[in-house]
């Protein structure tokens, strides 16, 4: 972009200046990145030298760049190699997408520790996108931060920036990224010089995201890691021999020394060996036996430039009608509540102002339709995916999703229409919320994906569906070439290549077992859970609307364990009133009725799910911060609302409320102060009972003191598991190994319920471990008094508990608290008599 007028850069922090020439790396020093300055620093915060937006953040904290509003880029590079610090030392004070002021604290660093664990400590200032830049001080002496430094002059529009390339792009093959630390500042500088070479334009993909192969700041804005599958697209006369250069430069490290990388692989050739397991992460449950087929996503050719503003405006207010309607007709044609609710979450992102105004904003200076829409999604799930959430993350999809739907109706490009092979099992980097819901479920019998997570919309969507998924799966999948028959047990988190016939008959007998025991068991669903010697176990549900609680009390469910009152919360704009509030409460318990329990779980959001009429903070590790009841006290007037709504169901049914993310008995004493209060402004004769969410370790070791204070436990295995073991359950690598049935979990659990029963009170559990057929002779041996299970199971486990002991149950319970994994544990429990197992992925 041209520089209408003279920019002066300040200088970032205090220090000596040294020439750019004596930075002893090549890559800095014969300005390969850009031109700038080089600072040994006295002082150990990095600042903004100009104002923008903080375009690009490297998650390890050592580079930041900050693009101006006319376009100018800058990077900052705190000491050299630092990369390899992974974030020690570095403490972010901004995140990307931030607006910030010249002279605005960026980063701190802990100059010792750098000095010890690094290289070098020069910092650099580089302009990156390639302004001519005068020195306004002399090299080799001590500068102020704050200090003018640079000026960057004038500059006209290059010819490459004038000229429009037109054509159909070209793309290579996938090739899998072997540099450990990604493409940072020096491997993404040495490429961003290379594809300039060219004149074609060039992009460089990462799984749905893209970057201008020519920037240095957009490279590394991808944040890629070591494994990643790219891809190079071109565009132009040399776009064939911009491909051929650019992966030769890749597969070659970009001037580092990197592993022996696969070679490229096509769709069409597979180097996956015959009999070979990939593995992921189950997004919804049951096994297929089928051919693959690989859905590529569609590139669209979009102009940046239009001559005229008002049509512009008009193709885009006519998309969005459109994709309105299309919407509308997913939302009506969905199965379920949740569901609908995708399609009208996806709607209100339509009418979103921010992405309305950002699209608005360029439109009126002088950018198409297509171009303006479409750089209003990418900065938004740019920003998403770059806030550490992986609820954010998550959602992206679904903003990336809108923002096809809108672009291929203004640009009136059909949606590609998949050829689907009889017994298809789609494999594909990303499918979207509108994909999946269209998925002709009579040829297709399951997916695999490289992104997604269990918790997302397609992993919602494809259980609806009743359709076996997986994702989290490593890039190699890409590989396997159309017809490759596969089995896909997502039960198990296994994609087989060419199995074994007897492994596919073993199968099939398993499914016909089980659907037969699911008849049976539909068949007793009313006849209460009792062990054969006598003893009787709750069964409830868990729930998030008033149909699935109507559904549990049609499958025999004794209750709802879990009602997770967020539902009323998310995907929208604006927070629900106290009159819909108290209105769905009191459905639901009448649903109910005054026999059944109903716990009302208090609003469990924060951090790593935010809502977007609740402002929060951005923090740097959100499943540590700001959420569950901690948000709530620092609201307490949100919290207040909550339990006055709640409580207008008080005498429909049971009621009993629970806390989440529970971790100190203050925060019980100060929630039930507000309860109590709320209690007698309405009148009420007694409060509900209220209990706490058993999720972290320190809430189960201290259970002997919160139990003289609460009514009862309730065990969320989920984050139980994750903050025990310090793994991310929705993690694609350690999924695996986050597993409830690991006996520190176990023993917390144990700890917890013999707390609760010394002070006569029940203990439930509510996670995805309660849901596990093969879990149930555990828990029960453990002594839980009741677990609340996804509602189309109740059936199977109060048949499960109809075939068990309690005293045998016991015995294995002890036995099992001392086994060293969970493997063990699982060996241990499918050996026991009766163990039948049918796994299910909590919603």
């Amino acid at each position: 972009m041209a520089i209408t007028q003279p920019l002066q850069l300040l200088a970032p922090l205090s220090g000596v200046l040294l020439p750019l020439e004596q930075v002893p790396d090549p890559v800095f020093s014969s300005r390969v990145i850009g031109d700038g300055v080089c600072i040994d620093p006295t002082s150990q915060t990095l600042c903004a030298p100009l104002s923008g937006v903080v375009s690009n953040l490297q998650h390890s904290g050592h580079a930041v760049s900050i693009t101006s509003e006319q376009g100018q880029q800058v990077l900052m590079h705190i000491g050299l190699d630092t990369v390899n610090l992974a974030g020690k030392g570095f403490t972010c004070l901004v995140h990307e997408g931030q607006q910030v002021a010249a002279g605005q604290a960026l980063i701190e660093f802990d100059a010792d520790y750098l000095a010890l664990h690094a290289r070098s400590l020069l910092t650099l200032m580089l302009v990156v996108s390639g302004e001519p830049v005068t020195a306004l001080v002399d090299d080799r002496r001590l500068v102020e931060q704050g200090q003018s430094l640079l000026q960057l002059a004038p500059a006209a529009l290059s010819a490459a920036e004038d000229a429009e390339t037109e054509g159909e792009a070209l793309f290579s093959k996938p090739l899998i990224l072997g540099n450990p630390q990604g493409l940072h500042a020096r491997p993404a500088a040495l490429l961003a010089q290379a594809a300039k070479g060219f004149a074609a334009n060039i992009c460089l993909h990462r799984r749905t995201d893209s970057a201008n192969a020519k920037s240095l700041v957009s490279i590394m804005a991808l944040q890629t890691v070591q494994g990643d599958a790219l891809q190079v697209s071109a565009v132009g006369a040399d776009a064939e021999q911009a491909i051929q250069a650019l992966v030769a430069l890749l597969a070659s490290g970009c001037g580092e020394q990197v592993a022996a990388l696969p070679k490229a692989v096509s769709p069409a050739v597979s180097d996956a060996a015959p009999g070979a397991i990939l593995r992921g992460v189950c997004a919804s449950p049951g096994s297929a036996f089928g051919q693959v087929l690989q859905v590529v996503p569609q590139r669209l050719q979009i102009i940046e430039q239009a001559a005229n503003p008002q049509q512009e405006r008009q193709a885009l207010a006519r998309a969005l009608r459109q994709a309105a309607s299309a919407l509308q007709q997913l939302r009506d044609d969905a199965p379920g509540e949740a569901q609908q609710n995708i399609f009208r979450a996806h709607q209100e992102l339509l009418d979103d102002p921010s992405l309305l105004e950002q699209a608005e904003s360029l439109i009126a200076s002088g950018k198409s339709a297509a171009f303006a829409w479409n750089s209003a999604i990418e900065v938004t799930a740019e920003l998403f995916q770059s806030l550490g959430s992986s609820l954010l993350a998550e959602r992206a999809v679904d903003l990336a999703d809108v923002g096809q739907r809108v672009l291929e109706l203004i640009l009136g490009v059909q949606e590609q229409a998949l050829v689907l092979p009889e017994q298809a099992i789609l494999v594909a980097e990303q499918l979207t919320p509108s994909q999946t819901a269209n998925l002709d479920t009579t040829r297709v019998l399951g997916f695999v994906t490289v992104g997604g997570g269990a918790t997302s919309h397609v992993a919602i969507l494809a259980r609806a569906l009743g359709l076996p998924a997986l994702c989290g799966l490593s890039p190699q999948v890409l590989s396997l070439a159309d017809g490759t028959p596969v089995l896909l047990d997502a039960d198990r988190g296994e994609l087989h290549r060419d199995p074994d016939p007897q492994l596919l008959r073993q199968l099939d007998t398993q499914r016909e077992q089980q659907r037969q025991r699911q008849h049976r068991d539909l068949a007793q669903a009313a006849l209460p859970a009792v062990t054969i010697d006598g003893h009787h176990l709750e069964v409830t549900a868990n729930i998030a609307c008033l149909a699935e609680a109507e559904q549990a009390v049609s499958l025999g469910g004794d209750g709802v364990g879990l009602l997770r009152s967020e539902f009323l919360y998310q995907d929208r704009t604006q927070a629900p009133s106290p009159q819909e509030q108290a209105a769905t409460y009191q459905a639901i318990a009448q649903a109910l009725g005054p026999e059944r329990n109903l716990v009302v779980r208090t609003l469990d959001v924060g951090g790593d799910k935010p809502l977007a009429y609740v402002p929060m903070d951005s923090e740097a590790n959100p499943f540590l911060g700001l959420r569950g009841i901690r948000l709530c006290l620092a609201r307490p007037e949100l919290l207040r609302e909550q339990f006055r709504a709640i409580l207008a169901s008080a005498g429909q049914a049971r009621l009993h409320i629970m806390l989440p993310m529970v971790s100190q008995l203050a925060e019980l004493r100060q929630a039930r102060q507000l309860l109590e209060q709320e209690v007698q402004a309405l009148g009420l004769a007694q409060s509900p009972k209220l209990g706490i969410m058993i999720e972290v370790p320190s809430a189960a070791l201290l259970a002997d003191r919160f139990a003289p204070e609460v009514d009862f436990f309730s065990i969320g295995t989920n984050d139980l598991t994750q903050y025990t073991l310090a793994m991310d359950r929705d993690h694609p690598r350690l999924a695996s190994q986050a597993d409830s049935f690991h006996p520190a979990v176990l023993r917390l659990i144990a700890t917890t319920v013999r707390a609760a029963h010394a002070h006569g009170k029940w203990v439930g559990v509510c996670g995805a471990l309660a849901s596990e057929t093969l879990a149930v002779p555990l828990l029960l041996g453990l002594g839980v008094d009741e677990l609340s299970v996804s509602v189309p199971l109740i059936p199977a486990i109060k048949a499960r508990v109809r075939e068990l002991d309690l005293v045998q149950c016991q015995a294995l319970a002890a036995h099992i608290v001392n086994l060293e994994d969970a493997a063990q544990v699982r060996e241990c429990l499918h050996r026991q008599p009766l163990a039948a197992h049918s796994p299910v992925l909590e919603n």
